[in-house]
């Protein structure tokens, strides 16, 4: 596997995003193009692509530009701090606890008309964000009922409250418990993500410097995909062993082994600008 392959498929924009919420944010200062084209480089992104990455952030309202001369600088805005700060605070604690089950479930039936797929796109993404899964077509499900709050928003800001029906109580005698959450969630694919997560981290030594600053970031940018795939189930409701609880303490012994060296190599390479 490449390293390119490695760091999530290569996206320009999803890696700036990285960058942006793992340095950009704390630090609360602009930054110029050049720092971020070399991190890029280091991560195997082309300029021209880094380029038209950060042109698309700043059309989606992320990131804001600032011209000083022929040469430019980009801030986060508003939108883009409070959006990384979210999403900072859900990647950076994801995976460390576990709630105590009651054995009840959050359903959602939402049947959305495939003339409307960018609707039911959106309505996906919103509710697999909250961590609910789909074992069929128009349902939605998570062993976590304190969630409907966040599931009702995403109906809402979607429009489609008044088609969407919801319900919670315990799963029922017919059919099997363990089925519906393999078919909701594909476990076995969430195990083996796990496992290459595991693998490519665990036991590596980054030397200062660049090294520790790609390091850390493709440590960060990986880690970013697992709140999106992982519900978080109970304990009750996984293999034994499970692998998701590994792969959460690689990712938080290592983001705080390398935390100073990254964010001091950070710091002097702006500095240089």
């Amino acid at each position: 596997m490449s390293r390119r392959q490695r760091t999530g498929g290569g996206s320009a924009k999803a890696l700036l995003l990285t960058v942006f919420g793992e340095y950009v944010l704390p630090h609360g200062e602009p930054v110029w193009t050049s720092a971020l084209l070399h991190v890029l480089a280091g991560l195997e992104v082309e300029e021209k692509s880094a380029r038209q990455a950060l042109n698309r952030l700043a059309a989606d309202g992320w990131i804001m530009s600032e011209r000083a001369g022929r040469r430019v600088r980009w801030a986060l805005t508003e939108h883009g701090r409070a959006m990384l700060t979210e999403g900072a605070e859900r990647i950076y604690s994801f995976g460390r606890d576990r709630e105590s089950w009651d054995g009840r479930w959050l359903v959602l039936l939402a049947s959305v008309p495939e003339s409307k797929r960018d609707l039911r796109h959106q309505l996906r993404n919103g509710l697999t964000w909250a961590g609910m899964g789909s074992p069929a077509p128009g349902v939605w499900i998570s062993p976590h009922v304190s969630r409907e709050p966040e599931a009702k928003q995403v109906v809402e800001s979607l429009g489609l409250d008044a088609e969407v029906l919801s319900f919670c109580g315990p799963f029922g005698g017919i059919g099997s418990e363990s089925d519906m959450v393999e078919t909701a969630w594909h476990l076995g694919e969430l195990a083996t993500a796990y496992e290459d997560f595991v693998r490519e981290f665990a036991g590596m030594r980054p030397a200062p410097g660049d090294q520790v600053l790609l390091a850390q970031t493709r440590l960060v940018h990986l880690w970013r995909r697992f709140p999106l795939l992982d519900p978080q189930l109970p304990l009750v409701l996984l293999p034994p062993h499970w692998i998701g609880i590994r792969a959460a303490n690689v990712f938080k012994d290592l983001h705080r082994q390398w935390h100073d060296a990254a964010q001091a190599r950070w710091t002097a390479l702006t500095a240089d600008e």
